[in-house]
């Protein structure tokens, strides 16, 4: 896969390439069960986490959790608070986005990852169980965009 990804802190300025806007519109929504919806969207609580004060291991990981989905990265930011050490971020995907913020002091990060078409969210979990080493992970799923 060839795709450009912005440094750590930067926005990018490139755009997706033309050969993305040359192919026939295709419909990225999924179907489950007899159920058309737009994408699933992972809401996701690590507890007793470690590396979360470090925008570099963050922007890494979470780099890493959404290409195991599937998911083309666009450009991601990440913010690095002080004096506690927190950061927040977000990848924007082609299928939608992965953010996290999260609070050192208290061992706890949320994360929330939404995408579509043929991604799945559910393959970033061990990435981020291996990149931040949680003791709890509580997981929320919400189908966004049902169609009846």
């Amino acid at each position: 896969m060839d795709f450009h990804v912005a440094q750590l802190g930067m926005v990018s300025d490139e755009s997706p390439s033309e050969a993305q806007f040359t192919e026939e519109a295709k419909d990225y929504f999924v179907e489950k069960n007899g159920v058309r919806f737009a994408g699933t969207h992972l809401i996701i609580d690590l507890w007793g986490a470690t590396n979360l004060d470090d925008p570099a291991h963050i922007d890494e990981v979470l780099r890493e959790a959404a290409i195991e989905t599937g998911a083309t990265i666009l450009h991601g930011h990440f913010h690095h608070f002080q004096p506690n050490g927190g950061v927040s971020g977000v990848l924007v995907l082609a299928e939608s986005h992965v953010s996290i913020h999260t609070w050192p002091e208290k061992n706890y990060a949320a994360l929330d990852i939404f995408v579509c078409g043929v991604c799945d969210p559910y393959l970033a979990i061990p990435v981020l169980k291996r990149g931040f080493l949680p003791e709890r992970v509580q997981l929320a799923e919400h189908r966004r965009g049902m169609q009846a």
